[in-house]
């Protein structure tokens, strides 16, 4: 039997009878008998089975709760200290945030998540060896239904992550705050920072020939011919030729936005002059050769998919980089010219040379780069040298296959060290923010419980939840 909390009333007021008997009938077994109006009799008349809790418009099964403790478990999570108590509440988090977000009308982009749907069944059918045997692993009736049961998972990840950045997006802190935050941890619960390095490089890429780039082009132009002319499938094309990793299992899908940049200019620019449908020329970026299709364009937002083909590089045109970052490191070592100066006037990488070579850390945004957090690859290159020494050229190659010549140096090395303001204080503000983002979360969350209709069973009203839920 369900406890109902009181405060709630009114909202269940505006619930419709036929809304209310929807929701119950799709996801309880009820048993009605002549129910009144008056919540003492609603509460008396009607026994629901293996429901946790309801937040707002969602439902929270006893079987939701074990499954998230079996999907931490397959993930090799411990959860000897993980308790029933703690799932629900996350979960009840999780539908409070997307309840919100569907009331506040965010939207959610329903093709990234079926393409994501489609990722997740093509990985489990690789692990698992066929559909038949996930369908039968995870005890669903069909392929349909096991979809439907993954969008809508997915869907309310989607949701809680949307109002969850709505709420703090508005947040930002000043210097002083920054200050305070520092000067108000005592100086023996101030965090300890892992040894960093700062790092610089010069990356030579190998020239292409005009040959080799006008084989790409006349190849892409073919894709084109066919998909315009006779009407094939764009996403077929991307799936069995683009030699772009992190599109072509989608069928070359992105989705760009005009307020948030994410693809290099060249990219944009040629996507953001296409019509619905309509498919470009063959134009080259950083990456490689393109033809993009512009799917749909819904306000600030266009779904694109694109064709990346790469021009080969030959040995000899290896050979030639190789000779020519040689070069440029036996010059800086003869003190002919300074690695900065190499940097801006000779490598090939637009992203680091105008700073003089200096790597920024994507994950931070700043120069340094901890130790034990760093990319395996760059570790290795980097972990033997000494400050200032260069490395040897080295020969890297990127998922998409393109090779390039580089030489790094450490530019400054920071050892493990008790925080101080001044060295620290990109790392300290970020603290600080995250600390101001989630007072904003605890006071909205606070809030929001308050005015939403918040139902839980019984048998788990004594939880010892992190946020008040029950009101006793």
């Amino acid at each position: 039997m369900m406890q109902y909390n009181k405060k709630n009333l009114n909202f269940m007021k505006q619930i419709s009878k036929y809304f209310f008997s929807t929701i119950i009938l799709l996801f309880f077994n009820l048993s009605f008998s002549q129910v009144d109006n008056s919540s003492d009799a609603f509460q008396n008349k009607i026994k629901i089975d293996g429901v946790s809790a309801v937040v707002g418009e969602y439902v929270i099964l006893e079987s939701d709760v074990d499954k998230t403790l079996i999907d931490l478990q397959s993930q090799g999570v411990s959860t000897q200290s993980i308790t029933r108590c703690s799932l629900l509440g996350k979960l009840m988090e999780d539908k409070l945030y997307a309840h919100h977000a569907e009331q506040d009308s965010l939207e959610v982009d329903n093709n990234q998540i079926y393409a994501y749907v489609d990722r997740t069944i093509e990985y489990f059918v690789d692990q698992l060896g066929s559909l038949d045997k996930v369908i039968e692993f995870y005890k669903k009736k069909d392929e349909q239904s096991f979809r439907t049961e993954l969008f809508e998972i997915n869907k309310v990840n989607q949701l809680s992550e949307k109002m969850q950045s709505k709420i703090v997006e508005a947040i930002e802190i000043t210097p002083e705050e920054v200050r305070q935050f520092f000067n108000s941890i005592p100086k023996y619960e101030r965090p300890v920072f892992g040894a960093e390095l700062e790092l610089a490089q010069i990356v030579i890429n190998p020239e292409v020939s005009s040959e080799d780039e006008q084989k790409v082009i006349d190849r892409l132009e073919t894709i084109k011919n066919d998909i315009v002319v006779n009407g094939s499938s764009f996403a077929t094309k991307a799936i069995l030729y683009s030699q772009d990793p992190g599109s072509r299992s989608t069928g070359g899908k992105y989705t760009l936005n005009r307020n948030r940049p994410q693809m290099v200019k060249e990219f944009r620019d040629a996507a953001y002059r296409l019509r619905e449908g309509e498919v470009s020329d063959p134009f080259k970026t950083p990456n490689g050769w393109h033809i993009i299709k512009v799917d749909k364009i819904r306000g600030q937002e266009v779904d694109v998919r694109h064709i990346l083909l790469i021009p080969e590089v030959t040995i000899d045109a290896l050979a030639e980089a190789k000779r020519t970052i040689d070069l440029i490191r036996k010059r800086i070592i003869d003190k002919e010219l300074t690695f900065e100066e190499a940097a801006k006037s000779l490598s090939d990488e637009e992203e680091t040379k105008n700073n003089g070579g200096v790597l920024i850390n994507p994950t931070t945004g700043d120069t340094k780069f901890e130790l034990t957090k760093m990319d395996p690859v760059l570790y290795s290159q980097a972990q033997k040298l000494k400050d200032n020494e260069i490395s040897n050229s080295l020969l890297e190659e990127d998922r998409r296959g393109i090779k390039k010549y580089k030489i790094i140096k450490v530019s400054n090395r920071f050892d493990e060290h008790i925080a101080e303001y001044s060295q620290d204080y990109i790392k300290i503000k970020e603290l600080a923010l995250k600390e101001k983002q989630l007072k904003k979360i605890q006071s909205w969350m606070v809030e929001k419980i308050d005015e939403t209709y918040i139902n839980i069973n019984k048998d788990n009203k004594d939880c010892n939840f992190t946020n008040k839920w029950v009101t006793k």
